[in-house]
């Protein structure tokens, strides 16, 4: 079984993205690393150069910065990696650069390749997701965070990067048919200090929008405001060993708390019967799970 691995990147340094224990996290899963680096300005090079690893292949790419509708740009940026991989590659592991692995789920992300590699009926695996919010001691848990997403491919013409990059759809507009591995990815990129989140999601957001957009709903926010959050739960487990030294720096936003801060009756009421269940009411789901 031949695994590949893809990620792409641009101002790493700028806005604070953790590239580097994304790919870290990634590496002892697969054969071989396409790291796309996209025109930057900042030391975003250097940092993926600093990872010293033979599975390592860097490309470089030139965003189109004229798609600004619908996030499309990143869909662009994901398919040009996937086009990259080996032809061999059976499986095609893809995270985003604020995303991660945890090594205690490696057992069952190899499992789940191997056991699924025969079954030509699988065109994914399903991973769960854990959202941390303006410390890491703290998980969003309200209904407009994704519970579960796609984060492993088959190496198949046929399935393209959907949308906003978010997930993947097969040729005439298909939904993947999906296993769940168990596993989880770790999703960091709502933790950063406020000044820095509040420039990506700037930078974010004109993925979407036009300036005008962004100037309206963002103003001149220096510093991203952690309170305005729905739903907060502390983190009682451990984080993926890559990233001991950045929690052991990060200084988080004080007054964060656990809790559901929900206004809406409805939406206070929904909240709560999915924490206590496990089940979410309406949830979309841009794949089919099969058995």
């Amino acid at each position: 079984m031949f695994v590949s691995g893809y990620t792409f990147i641009r101002n790493a340094e700028k806005y604070d993205y953790p590239v580097k224990e994304s790919i870290l996290s990634v590496l002892p899963l697969v054969d071989e690393m396409i790291i796309l680096v996209g025109n930057s300005d900042d030391n975003t090079l250097g940092i993926i150069e600093s990872i010293h690893s033979p599975k390592i292949k860097i490309h470089h790419s030139i965003w189109d910065d004229t798609l600004r509708e619908g996030g499309k740009v990143l869909a662009v940026e994901t398919q040009k990696a996937i086009n990259l991989v080996s032809a061999k590659a059976d499986w095609v592991i893809g995270l985003q650069a604020d995303e991660c692995l945890h090594e205690a789920d490696y057992y069952l992300i190899k499992k789940a390749m191997i056991d699924n590699l025969p079954n030509r009926n699988v065109d994914g695996l399903l991973f769960e997701y854990l959202h941390f919010y303006g410390d890491y001691a703290f998980v969003a848990n309200g209904r407009k965070w994704y519970k579960n997403e796609i984060r492993i491919i088959r190496n198949n013409a046929d399935i393209y990067s959907y949308r906003d990059a978010q997930g993947f759809r097969k040729r005439n507009n298909e939904k993947l048919n999906v296993v769940a591995t168990g596993a989880k990815v770790y999703h960091y990129g709502w933790v950063k200090p406020p000044e820095k989140q509040t420039a990506k999601l700037k930078f974010f957001h004109s993925r979407w929008h036009s300036d005008d957009w962004v100037e309206k709903e963002m103003g001149k926010a220096e510093k991203y405001d952690y309170s305005k959050i729905d739903s907060l739960k502390r983190f009682a487990g451990k984080h993926p060993a890559v990233y001991a030294n950045r929690i052991a720096r990060y200084s988080p936003p004080p007054n964060l708390k656990e809790g559901n801060f929900i206004n809406n009756p409805l939406l206070k009421a929904l909240n709560w019967f999915e924490n206590t269940t496990g089940y979410r009411i309406g949830e979309y789901r841009n794949y089919q799970i099969i058995s």
